[in-house]
C-alpha cells in the first residue's frame, strides 16, 4: 500500500477506504466517473480492456488510474463477477455543496459472485447460490441461500465429499469459510471445482438481528452457519434484507441423492457434447412458463424425491391436468403473463425496484384470479387443496400500484412522469403549475412571432441555460434590444430572455423540481408498503413455480406419449415394457426409435450387458436411470409400462475421462468413481458401470470386473446394470444366482454390421471390433490388415488350443489330471475339490499338476480362487 504521507486529501481518502477492502476491486466516485487507482487500474483495465492512464502525470511517483462512467457502470461490473472477481462500490454519501473540505465517501455495498442482485446478469432460470461451509468437530455445517429470490436453507453434511457434492448440485457459485479454518480445503474447492472462495468472521453477532430468519430451525447446532452467512451478506451488501425467509433445514438423505459423475455422464443439465442445455434431461423436462417455474424444476432435477406419498400426489396432479386439456391450456397461457414475483420482491427489499418492476407485480397479481377459477373448473382432487390455498393475490398491494403508478412509465425513478394524476393532491398541484406553464410558454412563443416579425422565433430549454428566445443571425436587427436580454450567442443564432419569462421559468422550474423530488418520494413509500407484504409475494411465487413445473410434466407426458409410473414398497423390481431413452427420442425426432424392456424381477439384482461398441448399451443403461429419476420427480415416464422402487441413490461409472488438475489419470478415475458406488451404495441403490477394467492390461481389467461384479452381488445387493467386453465374464451366470446375461443385437450382411439396437436374452457371440471400425471411416487398407491380423490370432489360439490336448494326451499326468483330461472347466473344479487334501503340500501339488495353459484367463482366474478357499 502506498504512503499516504505522499498525496493529496482525496488520494489520503481513497487509500484509507481501499484498506477496508483489499480482496476487491474499489469503483470509487469521483464526478460523474468511477475511477480505479494502483493495481486495482493495472488489472481492470486489462481486463475490460481500458484505456489505463496516471494521476499525477508531472510527478515523480504516477499514480495508475482507469475509470467509467457512472451510468454505464453496470456492464463493466457485470463483467467482473463473472469471471469471478468481487467490486467495491464507493459513493459520495453527502451533496458536495454542502460539504466543507473533501467530499465524505463510503463503500456502500460489495458485490461477489454470490450476491450478484442485478437480474439482468443473472440467468432467470437459475439460482444464483452462495453458501457458508462451517465445520465443528468431524461434522460440517452448510447453508445456503440465493440473494435474489430470498431461499434460506441448512444441513450438515459428513465429509468432504458430501459438501463437495452439495456444492456441485447446487452450482454454488460462491462459498463462505470461517477465516483461517480449512485452508486445504479451501484450495481443493478452488482448484477443482473453480468456485470463488471468501471469508467471513462471527464478529459482532449481540449487534445483529438474526433471531427471526432462524426461528423454524430446531436445531440450535447448526445456527453458525447461519450466523457466518448472514452477516457476511449484511456487511456487504450494506441495506436491508427483508426478503430473506427463514431457514429451512433439510436432509440429503430425504432426497434422491447423485454425485457429479452421475451427473455428468447421464447429461442431466449439460451436454457434453457442447456443454450447453440442449440435449439434457433439463432440456427435454423444461416447458415452463415463468422463470420462478423454471428455477424449480431444476431444483426438483438436482434433488429428486424418496417421500412415495409426495410422489404420487405430482403424479395425481399431473394426471388431472393431462385429463384436461383445455383448461391446461388456458393455465399455460395465464402462466405467461406472470412476470418473476420472487426476484421482484427481492428488488423491493433491497431497495432497487422501479416503476416497472412495480407495474409488471401489478400484472401478475392480477392473474392470480385466473389461475384460481381454472383449477376449480377442472374438479381437480384434493392434491390441488394446498396450492389452491396460497395462491393468494395480495389484492391491497395490485389495487395500490394500479391506482398510484403510470401504465407505462420511464426506467428512471427520479425523472418524474411515474405517479398518476389524481393519486396526490400536492403532485397534482405541480403538474397542474408545469403543464399551464408550458402551456403559457407555448403562447408566449406565438406572441413574440407577432411582435418582432420573426415566422421562424422559438423558445427553447436546456438545463444550463434554462428557457430562451431563439433567434436567427438574419433576423437580429428586428429584436428590442430594450426588452431582449442576450444570454448565448450561437453559431447561426443568438438566445435571449425576458422579464416575464425569467419569472414564468422559475415558476415552472420550481414545480418541476418539487414534482420529481415528490414523484421519488411517494414511489419510495410505495415500495415500503409493498415490502410490508414481502412473505405473502414469496409463498405465492412458490405455489405458481410449483404449478408451472407440474403443467410442464403433463405437456411433455401427453406430447411424448409417457405413462404413470407404479411404485414397489415391498422389493426392489424393476420391470419397464418398451422403455425408452427421453432425450435420444425427442433429438431423432422422426426416426424410428426402438424400445428395450428392463426387467430386474424375480431374484434379478445384475443385468451383464454384451455387445459390440455403438450398438446401445450405454444408452439403454442411462435410459433406466433417466427413467428413475423423472418418477422420483413425479413426472410420467417414457415406457409403455412401468414399475419401479424408489431409490436412495444413483451411482455411475460411464465414459473414459482423466484429471489432469488432480493429478488422476483415466484409469484413476475410474476406479475412484467405482470405488465411490461401493462405498456407499446400499441395496436400495441404482449402480451403471460402463466397461470397467478396461483402462488397464486386460487380465488386470477382467479380474477387478469380475470382483466387483461379485462384490456388488453378494454384499450390496444393490440393481446393477454392468456391460463389458469382456466375454469371458458371462460364465457367471453360471454360479451368480441372481446375474442375468443379456445383449444387443446384431447381425452381418454382406460383410456390413447392422446394429438391431434391441436387447436379447444371453451374451454377445462376439464383439464386432474390426466391424465398427469399419463403420466409423477407418481406411480400407487398415480394415482389411486388422481383418487379416484378427484371423491369425484367432488361428493362433485355435493352434495352441490343439497342441496342448495333444501334450496332454501323449503325456501321462497324476490321476487327479488325468480324471480331468475330458471333463469341462467346472468339473475340473469340482474334482479338484473332491481329491485334494487340506494341507499346504497337496494344494500345491495339485497346482503344479494343473493343466494352467488349456484354461482361459478367466478359467484359470476361478482355479486359483478355489485353491486359495482350500488354503484358508
Amino acid at each position: 500500500m502506498p504512503q499516504k504521507t505522499k498525496h493529496t486529501p482525496m488520494m489520503i481518502q481513497y487509500l484509507e477506504i481501499k484498506e477496508k477492502y483489499p480482496d476487491v476491486y474499489l469503483f470509487y466516485r469521483l464526478g460523474d466517473f468511477y475511477e480505479l487507482f494502483f493495481n486495482d487500474a493495472i488489472e481492470v483495465a486489462q481486463i475490460l480492456e481500458l484505456t489505463l492512464t496516471s494521476r499525477n502525470k508531472n510527478a515523480e511517483e504516477q499514480i495508475p488510474m482507469c475509470g467509467v462512467p457512472h451510468h454505464s457502470a453496470q456492464r463493466y461490473i457485470d463483467t467482473l463477477i463473472e469471471l469471478g472477481h468481487k467490486v467495491a462500490i464507493c459513493e459520495q454519501v453527502e451533496d458536495p455543496k454542502l460539504a466543507k473540505g473533501m467530499v465524505k465517501r463510503e463503500v456502500v455495498q460489495v458485490i461477489t459472485p454470490g450476491t450478484v442482485m442485478n437480474t439482468s446478469s443473472v440467468d432467470a432460470k437459475e439460482n444464483n447460490y452462495i453458501a457458508a461451509v462451517l465445520k465443528v468437530e468431524q461434522e460440517y455445517l452448510f447453508s445456503y441461500t440465493d440473494l435474489t429470490t430470498g431461499e434460506l436453507k441448512v444441513t450438515r453434511l459428513s465429509t468432504e465429499q458430501e459438501v463437495k457434492t452439495e456444492l456441485q448440485s447446487l452450482k454454488i457459485k460462491e462459498v463462505l469459510f470461517k477465516v483461517d479454518q480449512e485452508k486445504n480445503f479451501q484450495q481443493k474447492l478452488a482448484d477443482e471445482l473453480g468456485i470463488v472462495i471468501s471469508e467471513g468472521s462471527l464478529e459482532n453477532l449481540e449487534d445483529k438481528d438474526l433471531n427471526s430468519l432462524k426461528e423454524n430451525c430446531s436445531n440450535k447446532s447448526l445456527y453458525p452457519v447461519l450466523d457466518l452467512l448472514l452477516i457476511y451478506l449484511m456487511n456487504t451488501q450494506m441495506r436491508s434484507l427483508d426478503h430473506l425467509q427463514p431457514a429451512e433445514e433439510y436432509e440429503t438423505s430425504h432426497y434422491l441423492i447423485y454425485g457429479q459423475e452421475a451427473r455428468r455422464n447421464l447429461e442431466l443439465t449439460i451436454s457434453l457434447r457442447d456443454g450447453s442445455k440442449k440435449g439434457t434431461l433439463l432440456w427435454l423436462l423444461d416447458e415452463t412458463k415463468t422463470a420462478m417455474g423454471g428455477r424449480m424444476l431444476r431444483q426438483w432435477l438436482e434433488k429428486p424425491l424418496i417421500s412415495k406419498m409426495t410422489i404420487e400426489n405430482r403424479l395425481n396432479i399431473v394426471g388431472v391436468l393431462i385429463d384436461h386439456f383445455f383448461e391446461r391450456t388456458d393455465l399455460t397461457d395465464t402462466l405467461t403473463s406472470i412476470y418473476d414475483l420472487e426476484r421482484l420482491a427481492g428488488r423491493v427489499a433491497f431497495g432497487t425496484v422501479n416503476a416497472r418492476d412495480l407495474i409488471q407485480l401489478k400484472n401478475s397479481l392480477n392473474q392470480v384470479p385466473n389461475l384460481i377459477h381454472i383449477i376449480n373448473s377442472m374438479n381437480a382432487s384434493h392434491e390441488w387443496d394446498s396450492l389452491l390455498k396460497e395462491l393468494d393475490p395480495v389484492e391491497e398491494i395490485a389495487s395500490l400500484i394500479d391506482q398510484a403508478i403510470e401504465e407505462e412509465p420511464p426506467l428512471s425513478i427520479t425523472d418524474g412522469e411515474i405517479i398518476k394524476v389524481g393519486f396526490h393532491d400536492k403532485l397534482d398541484e405541480y403538474k397542474d403549475a408545469m403543464v399551464n406553464g408550458k402551456r403559457w410558454i407555448a403562447n408566449l412563443e406565438a406572441k413574440e412571432r407577432e411582435i418582432t416579425g420573426v415566422k421562424n422565433l422559438k423558445i427553447g430549454f436546456n438545463k444550463v441555460f434554462g428557457y430562451y428566445i431563439e433567434v436567427t443571425k438574419a433576423n437580429v436587427d428586428k429584436i428590442d434590444d430594450a426588452r431582449y436580454q442576450r444570454k448565448q450567442t450561437l453559431t447561426n443564432a443568438e438566445r435571449y430572455s425576458t422579464p416575464e419569462l425569467k419569472e414564468k421559468e422559475s415558476l415552472i422550474l420550481e414545480a418541476e423540481e418539487k414534482s420529481k423530488a415528490l414523484e421519488y418520494e411517494l414511489l419510495v413509500n410505495i415500495r415500503e408498503q409493498v415490502k410490508h407484504h414481502i412473505k405473502r409475494l414469496q409463498k405465492l411465487a412458490r405455489v405458481v413455480a410449483e404449478i408451472d413445473c407440474l403443467q410442464s410434466f403433463a405437456f411433455i407426458s401427453e406430447t411424448y406419449n409417457y405413462v404413470r409410473p407404479e411404485f414397489n414398497t415391498a422389493s426392489q423390481d424393476i420391470l419397464l415394457k418398451e422403455g425408452r431413452h427421453p432425450v435420444v427420442e425427442k433429438v431423432m425426432r422422426e426416426q424410428v426409435y426402438v424400445p428395450n424392456d428392463v426387467n430386474l424381477e424375480e431374484g434379478t439384482d445384475v443385468l451383464l450387458i454384451t455387445g459390440p461398441n455403438m450398438s446401445g448399451k450405454s444408452t439403454y443403461m442411462r435410459q433406466l436411470a433417466l427413467t428413475v429419476i423423472m418418477a422420483q420427480m413425479g413426472c410420467y415416464v417414457p415406457s409403455q409400462y412401468a414399475k419401479l422402487p424408489i431409490f436412495d441413490r444413483i451411482f455411475t461409472r460411464i465414459g473414459a475421462m482423466d484429471d489432469l488438475i488432480g493429478g488422476q489419470s483415466t484409469f484413476m478415475v475410474e476406479m475412484t468413481e467405482t470405488n465411490n458406488a461401493l462405498e456407499y451404495a446400499t441395496s436400495k441403490s441404482l449402480l451403471l458401470f460402463d466397461e470397467i477394467g478396461r483402462g488397464t492390461a486386460t487380465y488386470d481389467g477382467m479380474a477387478l470386473a469380475e470382483a466387483i461384479i461379485e462384490y456388488v452381488h453378494n454384499k450390496i445387493g444393490a440393481k446393477t446394470l454392468f456391460s463389458t467386453h469382456y466375454h469371458e465374464l458371462t460364465v457367471l451366470d453360471q454360479r451368480l444366482p441372481k446375474l442375468k446375461n443379456i445383449h444387443v443385437g446384431a447381425v452381418e450382411e454382406n460383410g456390413r454390421l447392422v446394429f438391431l439396437h434391441k436387447m436379447l436374452d444371453g451374451p454377445a457371440d462376439k464383439s464386432y471390433g474390426v466391424q465398427v471400425a469399419k463403420l466409423a471411416g477407418l481406411p480400407d487398407t487398415l480394415i482389411g490388415r486388422a481383418s487379416d491380423i484378427l484371423s491369425q490370432l484367432e488361428q493362433k489360439e485355435e493352434n495352441l488350443f490343439k497342441n496342448k490336448e495333444i501334450e496332454s494326451q501323449s503325456t501321462p499326468e497324476p490321476a487327479i489330471n488325468l480324471e480331468m483330461e475330458n471333463s469341462s472347466v467346472d468339473e475340473q473344479l469340482s474334482l479338484f475339490g473332491a481329491q485334494m487334501q487340506e494341507t499346504e503340500g497337496n494344494v500345491i501339488e495339485a497346482l503344479r499338476k494343473a493343466n494352467i495353459l488349456n484354461l482361459t484367463p478367466l478359467e484359470a482366474i476361478n482355479l486359483l480362487n478355489e485353491l486359495q478357499n482350500k488354503l484358508k
